[in-house]
């Protein structure tokens, strides 16, 4: 893409409502818009980071065996009056409204109830399980207090899955499963090494319910952290009794501030008991579906990983979720016949060929705008063309974190990304 083209600009000056790291970082570089206090647009360049996430993640769900689907965001009163969570005494995020004809809906913050309800229109014998689906969805929810940019937004993208299994045995294989994607996710984004197991409180389902935290400053929540055993406990469930079960010492735990990237959760066979989800067995006996759910926050995702790889100069993406894979640039050469600007516009047209997502800045700017404009958007590898780098034999190639940059020949370029997969 032609940076000419972009209609977003990277800003001179940080918002001044925003008081959370990814927020400010994000806006002031084009990559979202802020609506109101919670809820942001995905410009351009934020939808192709959102994508590039999401990729990733419908890739290790598909592993999975996984169906994905599009469930509605308007449900209906009556279905969550099945499982006493209407009232907003119960669940205090619920946006409600009424529609024409006075019936009162809420506006879906989650979906274990629709889509398990839908589910009884399949699911019936034995041989229709296991089963699970999945969906990208925009969660709405009407959070108190909205104050951490994208990482806790009253409207945002979340994946989640819901899987449907005969017993608990067989619930606990795949959930096991969705354990190993989960962690295969978070270091394909980049996030792998600091993001944790970790126990925390099951609600009224099951004892424990399962979190993957990633330690950030900018994190709401506070686990103990067991590095000899890759593990942690929330601190909401961070008890003598838990510590005893866990084979844990206190002593060899650190307390550390985190995010929380993902959750899975097992209902058992409760859930679909109030829904009315049965199957029958091999012997004809009507049994209850046994559920488990798996979230994923997508603009949380992105919101983490900001606060975790931006520096003083602006953004820094991991490779595989950075909006473009390369920024080219071009100094001294923005007259359409020089030939500085036919070289860069050859190499632009030669990375597209190659399969290389490219941003161009072909503008008429100033070479150190487009250097602090370059680092300010954080993509992972930068090129330049100028009168400079074609004297010394080829291109200006420099990564985002590093401080120095190299020359190599349009030859070896190519043959980088050939190395690289690319």
């Amino acid at each position: 893409m032609r940076q000419s083209q972009l209609f977003t600009k990277v800003q001179r000056e940080f918002p001044k409502d925003e008081i959370s790291k990814n927020a400010q970082i994000l806006i002031r570089a084009g990559y979202i818009h802020k609506e109101m206090a919670g809820v942001y647009a995905l410009l351009p360049l934020g939808l192709r980071v959102i994508e590039r996430i999401k990729k990733i993640v419908r890739e290790e769900m598909n592993s999975l065996g996984s169906q994905e689907l599009l469930m509605t965001s308007l449900q209906r009163k009556e279905l969550w009056e099945e499982t006493n969570r209407w009232d907003d005494e119960k669940v205090d995020v619920w946006f409600k409204s009424r529609l024409k004809n006075n019936v009162e809906i809420g506006f879906g913050w989650s979906h274990e109830e629709p889509i398990t309800k839908m589910m009884t229109h399949s699911l019936e014998s034995f041989r229709d399980l296991p089963v699970s689906v999945y969906q990208f969805q925009t969660k709405l929810r009407n959070e108190l207090r909205a104050k951490s940019g994208i990482m806790r937004g009253r409207e945002f993208l979340m994946k989640d899955l819901y899987s449907y299994s005969r017993s608990e045995e067989e619930h606990q294989v795949f959930y096991q499963s969705v354990v190993a994607a989960y962690q295969r996710i978070f270091q394909r984004v980049g996030i792998g090494e600091d993001t944790f197991f970790t126990f925390a409180s099951g609600g009224a389902f099951t004892q424990f319910s399962h979190e993957f935290q990633t330690i950030t400053d900018a994190g709401e929540d506070f686990v103990y952290l067991s590095r000899e055993k890759n593990i942690a406990v929330n601190e909401e469930v961070f008890t003598d009794e838990v510590l005893s079960q866990l084979d844990l010492s206190r002593e060899d735990l650190i307390k550390v501030k985190t995010s929380e990237v993902g959750n899975i959760f097992s209902f058992g066979g409760k859930k679909c008991e109030q829904l009315g989800l049965y199957f029958k067995d091999e012997k004809g006996i009507r049994q209850p579906v046994v559920l488990g759910s798996y979230g994923i926050g997508i603009t949380r995702l992105m919101g983490v990983i900001v606060e975790k790889f931006s520096d003083e100069k602006g953004l820094v993406w991991p490779r595989e979720v950075s909006p473009f894979d390369v920024h080219l640039l071009v100094l001294d050469g923005t007259k359409d016949d020089s030939n500085i600007r036919k070289t860069a516009d050859e190499l632009y047209e030669k990375l597209l060929s190659e399969g290389i997502d490219v941003l161009y800045d072909e503008r008429n700017v100033r070479a150190g705008e487009k250097f602090s404009e370059s680092d300010f958007l954080g993509i992972p590898l930068r090129i330049v063309v100028s009168a400079r780098s074609l004297e010394k034999g080829g291109v200006e190639v420099k990564k985002r974190e590093e401080d120095s940059s190299t020359i190599l020949s349009f030859q070896a370029l190519m043959e980088s990304f050939k190395e690289e997969g690319k």
